[in-house]
């Protein structure tokens, strides 16, 4: 089993910056590298992906996000970060982080990750 919980969500306004995190735990005797990602859900719309790490460290990003979001981990404290610069009010929704996906193609793909964070929400006013 994974454990996973978000901070970091808020209020800003448009132009401005928010860091997301993620505490992993319960994983740590696992012998490979986790990939994880962060996806976000806006009411009435479906669950995207917006950032991942796939298991050998390479990142990958929606395209509404890139140039704009950027993706990282710190190992030695089981943390995913999410830095999101020059947000937007289409930014708005609850944020999500997930771990254990096959990788791949399938990093940013919501239904192959079996554990999920509670979320965080991010509001982005204009």
């Amino acid at each position: 089993q994974v454990q996973l919980e978000e901070s970091g969500g808020g209020s800003v306004q448009a132009g401005g910056s928010l860091r997301l995190s993620c505490a992993a735990s319960g994983h740590t005797t696992r012998r490979y590298t986790m990939t994880m990602a962060w996806f976000r859900q806006a009411p009435g719309k479906e669950r995207e992906g917006v950032a991942g790490i796939d298991s050998d460290g390479s990142p990958s990003y929606a395209d509404s996000v890139k140039g704009r979001f950027t993706i990282s981990q710190d190992n030695a404290k089981n943390c995913l970060y999410l830095q999101m610069n020059s947000l937007k009010p289409e930014d708005t929704a609850m944020y999500y982080c997930a771990a254990d996906a096959p990788g791949g193609a399938l990093l940013l793909r919501p239904q192959w990750y079996p554990y999920w964070g509670q979320g965080t929400q991010v509001t982005v006013s204009s």
